[in-house]
């Protein structure tokens, strides 16, 4: 049997969620680059079509951006909706959207019931949500990819905040079991960053990337360039991968 590792994604529409956020938006231009089209998943992007437009494409590509918030069930069927009148198709699901904030661990009363509940919902629950509302169009595919990205806060338990480790814990667990129950028409990974340069984590700057790097076995935190490679290898050589997780740290969790 012969392989082919030519990799191209051609014909492939590619949904990004958060892709107008660093992670997303360095995946989308990955796999524009080979071939595929792109719909970036927004909330409140004022640039965002401007922003799919400028993505690589050539003959047969067509890019688009698509508001809706991973919170809102109804506006994520409304956007599988329109991705289904628009392309027909979705062969890959990148979950990228989320947001957290710092609480000290020992903290325990500043991490309050409203601030659990809105990190769990925008982190577990809007991812599964998203997965949901675009599961018939990647088992229709035969050849669907679903990539979440977690952190490795997800299995250290050292993160911004216990809600946002555990919101991660459990995404890794689900998708590990909806890579089982979807197979084997959809495979289901996550990619696991450690800090990464990005403006993800309010109040983070290069006084704490400084710390990070100097404590990261490869002498440098993540750039968004690191997790989107992580995700085009997965769209394209790495497909006997599925239900379990990539760690892309420079050894961090070392």
């Amino acid at each position: 049997m012969s392989f082919d590792p030519t990799s191209r994604l051609d014909g492939k529409v590619a949904v990004i969620t958060g892709g107008l956020g660093a992670i997303g938006h360095a995946s989308a231009r990955r796999l524009a680059a080979l071939g595929a089209s792109c719909v970036l998943v927004h909330r409140k992007g004022e640039d965002a079509d401007a922003r799919a437009a400028a993505l690589p494409h050539a003959d047969g590509q067509r890019h688009s951006a698509l508001r809706a918030d991973i919170v809102d069930t109804p506006s994520l069927q409304r956007a599988a909706a329109a991705v289904q009148a628009s392309y027909g198709r979705c062969d890959i699901l990148v979950n990228s959207a989320g947001h957290t904030q710092p609480v000290p661990a020992a903290d325990l009363d500043a991490l309050t019931d409203e601030l659990i509940d809105d990190l769990l919902r925008a982190n577990f629950r809007g991812v599964f949500a998203t997965i949901r509302a675009f599961a018939p169009m990647l088992k229709a595919s035969g050849d669907g990819l679903v990539v979440n990205v977690s952190s490795i806060a997800g299995f250290t338990g050292v993160g911004s905040n216990l809600a946002y480790v555990a919101a991660k814990a459990g995404l890794d667990v689900v998708g590990d079991a909806l890579a089982k129950a979807l197979a084997p028409a959809v495979r289901v990974v996550s990619v696991s960053p450690g800090a990464v340069e990005s403006g993800f984590v309010p109040g983070r700057g290069a006084e704490f990337a400084d710390k990070m790097a100097a404590t990261t076995p490869l002498g440098r935190i993540g750039r968004p360039e690191d997790v989107a490679a992580t995700i085009e290898a997965l769209a394209t050589t790495l497909r006997f991968v599925t239900g379990t997780r990539i760690v892309v740290d420079g050894g961090r969790h070392l």
